[in-house]
This record gives C-alpha cells, structure tokens and sequence, in this order.
C-alpha cells in the first residue's frame, strides 16, 4: 500500500504518535462504555465479560482498552476470516457475527460482532470495529453453555461460522433465532439456547458499541485525513514490532542463551511443551511447540488463535512501555503448533475449556522460559448453574444460565509479593457481585473471603487464592470447569509452590438421594469433593465451596540463602548436605554439584 511506503520513507512524528495511539484506544473504550450501559445480563453489564477493539482494513489489531486479553488476541484471526470469506460482498449498513473456533472465534459462548468501516467518498472498507462478549447460555447439554463434561463441540452449543445478523441495515431476528434456539436443539440431549431475550438485547448492545465506534473513527478521519490516519495505524504497529525485538535481544543478552525452554502439565498430565529460539541479529523468535500432548477426549483443546492471544499477551505483559497492545507485538514472532495436538485440536473437538484454562497453562509455559514470574494460579475457576432445557422426555422448558469466573492468587517475581485474590492474565473480569448474584438468583453466598495458607513461599511470597461458598435455595444444575487440583502453580528461583484448589459439595442428607435414613449418628451434611471438573443437580440448601490456588512464590525465603551457592561453590560437603535437608532446591543444587 501507498500508505505504508510513506511510512517507511519517513519517520513519524513522536507527539502525534502518542496522540494517535491513545485516540484509537479511547475509541476501544468508548465501544466499551457503550456496550456495558446498554447490555442487560449480569455477564456483560456487571462482570464486564467483553472486549472492544479496532482493526487495520487488512484484519491486523490496531489498538484496544484494557478489555480481556484473551479476547483481544484472537478476535484478529475473527475478522481476517470474515474479511476473506465475504470479500467484495460487504456493503455499509452490514453487520457480521460469529463464534466458530474454526473461524478465529475462541470458545462457543464468546460471540463477536463485526462491523466494516467504509470510507463515504470511494466506498473502500478503511477500518473495522468489532466486539466479543460472553454469552452466559448459547445451548449446549447443560445451563451455562460451559460443560465440564463435552467432549465434542456440538455438545456447547449453538456454533456459527457466520452470519449477517444486519443485512443493510435490517436486523435478521429470524435468522438469530434458527442459530441459536432451532439448530443447537437438533443434536441429542442438546438443548438451543435457554433465554434468546437476553442474548438478542446484548447482540443488540454489541452491534450499538460497534456503530459508536465507526462514528468516533470518522470523527477522527474527518480531522486528519484518511492517509495520516492509516499513515499512524501503522506506525504504531512499527513501534509495538520494534519494542518486542527490543525486548527479545535483552531477553537473550541477560539470560546469556538465546535458546529458552519449558514445560508444564495440565491436570490430566498432558504436557505443553515451549522452545523459543531467539535470533539476537534481527531480534526474532521462534516459539515452537512440539512435543506438546495430543488432542484430549475432554474440552481442554485450545484454537490455535488462543495459543496466539496467550503468546501476544506475554510479550506484551514483559514490555515495560506504555503502547497499546496490537498486531506489531506477533511480528517478530514465528509461532509453530503441531497439528493435531490440543493446541490446534480437530474441527469437532470440545474447546469450552480451553479458552479460559489452557490458555493459562501456555501464559505459565512462556513466563516460566523467559523466566519472568513465579505462576499465577492459572485457572479461571468457572461456575455455572442454572435451569432449563431438554427434560428426559425431551421437551424443552424455558431456563437460564449463570456463569462466573472465580478469582485466586498471582505469582511472585524479582521484585514484588503477587497479589491476592484477583483474576490473572488472561482473564479480566469480575466477580458476580454477592447483592446482585443474591437478588437477581435463588443463591445464597456463606463466604467469600481470602484462602489463608494458600500462596507459595518465598523471598517474595504469591497472592493468597480465595474462598466462595453458594448455597442454592432451589434445586438447580451446578458444574464447576477448573484446573490445579491436582498440579500446583510453579514457584521459581527457589520459591515454593502455590496451594492447588478444590471444589466441595456440602450435600444435605436426603433419603430421597439414596443416603442413609438419619438418625442421632448420621451426619446432617456430607462433604464430597467433586474433583476439578464436574456437574452436580444439587438439591435445595446444598453448598459448593470452592477454593482456588494461590500464586507461586519466587526465591528462597531465607535471607542466608546465599551460604548454599558458597557451600557449593567451595565443595563444602558438611555445609551442602546441612542446607540439602531445607528442600527440593538445595537438593538440586547438591546434585549438579555432585554430592
């Protein structure tokens, strides 16, 4: 393009890059404002389960707010494929929406909207505005639309390539209807979606924030002209690829290799496998991950456009400048992902948890081999309940679906505590609010409070993890989708692990359930832990406590660590086994040394 040989032929001016940079994010957050004041569900409008973000004519993220970056990330490869798909057939006044993870989306209940920016004198598509928000019930086998229990996509419900949801300016409300009622409900034991009304209001309110988004970009063209416009589009993506080379030298030059490892492993032992091989000369890398495990039965599979949001969110996470996260930051970037592993999983698979779980474990995987942060709790502890669907005869009645992410401990680093029970990384909602979550559903919450005990030690110590216990005041479907309940989130440098979560029903005994008739020695409540992943009807009065791990700590917590490096260093056999006894570092430690 013209646009960018005049970018290189010169330099841009750093005042108007700055300006540039923060209108096209205060247009993101404009969309923001809009869609929250306009959506009516609890997801959207309290728990702000969304993002807004604008893009390059050519599909490249240009600038977001601080949204949900594992939205932002993914929602380019969204746009390019409806940019692609219906090249030539856009016209103003069209509006586009999707979910598919075969088609850029990231998991089912994630719907975005896409709206072309058009240029009113030569009718030429110069932007795009887009918006993602969590839809709390598309269908699916259970309320909630978040099955623990899938094993194939048809299972989550309603699943959409594309769709035109406004042809010139018509809203199509039949056609959203046979999407998400008609078609989730023909595969058996699925039921569409359970409260349409709700949906449709919040599409609505997404296709408004889109609208106000195109308007604030014509404002700003009509101030400066379309070609110092897109003239600045991509100088700011020039500045973000120059910061993550920038960074990739630094990285190699500290570390004192330009080769980086890692591994971790999720719950079910499946390895996420990284090796980043740095080019010091022109500061690329290569991240590759081979080695990492097959595709699972369960709903852990990832997109790859997620991998790529987790992999964009680091690089921008370890950049200590303030720009907007964009397209430039993949650049320098050659992501490799093995077919056919559960980071590039079959067109069917089940991929409800990968999105907000997997995507954690490959944020551990690329912080652990930069060597960044001790883990975060690396879950998003997702809660789901609600009613409604395909009874056993398989009639359809009326519901609806809850849905929450549940917050734990962020891990420690060089320098600071992490902090405790908030949500981490990938993830940058909040919490459903006790007033609101009590009032608007038949839930009681006991406890809601911070897990003591449950953050790493260390010289700098993780965040705590937290404590929320429901009570349901009428029989309902509840299901928990959550992971390091079995696997702890690293500590590094010496730091000790983070605590793992668990997730206990507090069960009424009822006869009617098959427990035991009671008597003066039955207990009145049994506690069963439900394991990480899990879908329970739970009776009226029955309790859910969930507890969330804590972050990892970072460094030995005793000052005198450094008495072990010296004992190594000076084959001091007497010292190393008197520290060996202190734990699994000094035990390494004793080991390379050879005692």
């Amino acid at each position: 393009m013209t646009t960018q040989q005049n970018t290189s032929a010169k330099g841009p001016d750093p005042i108007l890059l700055t300006l540039f940079a923060n209108r096209f994010m205060s247009v993101a957050e404009a969309m923001g404002r809009s869609l929250q004041q306009t959506s009516i569900s609890t997801n959207i409008k309290e728990r702000l389960d969304f993002s807004c973000a604008l893009f390059a004519p050519d599909g490249d993220l240009v600038a977001n707010a601080p949204f949900i970056p594992i939205h932002l990330g993914s929602m380019s490869f969204a746009v390019k494929y409806q940019m692609n798909l219906h090249r030539g057939d856009l016209k103003e006044g069209d509006v586009l929406m999707t979910n598919s993870p075969h088609a850029g989306g990231s998991h089912l209940p994630d719907i975005t909207i896409i709206s072309p920016v058009f240029d009113p004198r030569t009718g030429e598509i110069i932007f795009f505005t887009a918006s993602r928000g969590h839809h709390a019930d598309i269908g699916g086998i259970l309320p909630g639309s978040m099955p623990p229990t899938s094993v194939n996509i048809f299972e989550e419900g309603a699943e959409i390539v594309s769709f035109k949801i406004v042809d010139k300016g018509v809203f199509d409300k039949n056609g959203l209807y046979e999407y998400m009622v008609d078609q989730p409900a023909r595969y058996p034991g699925n039921s569409g979606c359970r409260n349409i009304r709700d949906v449709e209001s919040d599409l609505k309110a997404q296709i408004a924030a889109n609208h106000k988004g195109i308007q604030l970009i014509h404002q700003i063209v009509d101030g400066y002209g379309l070609e110092t416009v897109q003239e600045y589009m991509y100088h700011i993506r020039t500045n973000a690829e120059q910061s993550v080379r920038n960074l990739l030298r630094d990285v190699a030059k500290k570390s004192g290799t330009n080769v980086l490892t890692s591994v971790d492993y999720l719950d079910d032992g499946s390895p996420i496998c990284l090796k980043v091989e740095i080019d010091e000369k022109n500061g690329s890398a290569i991240f590759d991950f081979e080695g990492t495990g097959c595709e699972v039965r369960g709903n852990l599979n990832s997109p790859i456009s997620v991998v790529h949001s987790a992999v964009i969110y680091c690089m921008r996470s370890m950049l200590d400048l303030d720009i907007p996260l964009n397209a430039g930051c993949l650049v320098p970037l050659d992501i490799r992902i093995p077919q056919g592993s559960l980071l590039s999983p079959s067109r069917t698979a089940a991929v409800c948890g990968g999105n907000v779980l997997t995507s954690q474990r490959i944020v551990d995987v690329v912080l652990k081999a930069f060597h960044a942060c001790a883990a975060s709790q690396g879950c998003t502890n997702n809660l789901t309940f609600g009613a409604g669907g395909k009874d056993k005869e398989g009639k359809t009645i009326a519901g609806w679906g809850y849905y929450e992410t549940i917050a734990g401990g962020s891990g420690a680093g060089p320098s600071w505590h992490g902090t405790s029970g908030v949500h981490t990384h990938i993830t940058n909602t909040r919490i459903g609010d006790v007033e609101i979550l009590e009032r608007r559903y038949p839930v009681l919450v006991h406890r809601f409070g911070l897990r003591e005990g449950s953050a790493g030690n260390g010289r700098f110590k993780g965040g705590e993890g937290v404590v929320r216990e429901l009570e349901f005041t009428e029989p309902l479907q509840v299901s928990i989708l959550s992971e390091r309940r079995t696997r702890q989130p690293y500590g590094l440098d010496g730091g000790a692990p983070g605590g793992l979560g668990r997730n206990t029903w507090i069960k009424e005994a009822r006869e009617s359930d098959g427990d035991m008739k009671q008597n003066e020695n039955t207990p009145l409540h049994r506690r069963i832990n439900i394991g990480g992943k899990a879908t329970v009807f739970m009776g009226k009065g029955d309790r859910l406590l969930i507890e969330t791990p804590g972050g990892g700590g970072w460094g030995l917590s005793d000052p005198d660590e450094s008495v072990l490096q010296t004992a190594v260093k000076q084959e001091d056999m007497e010292h190393v086994k008197k520290w060996a006894a202190r734990g699994s570092l000094a035990e390494r430690e004793a080991a390379q040394a050879g005692f």
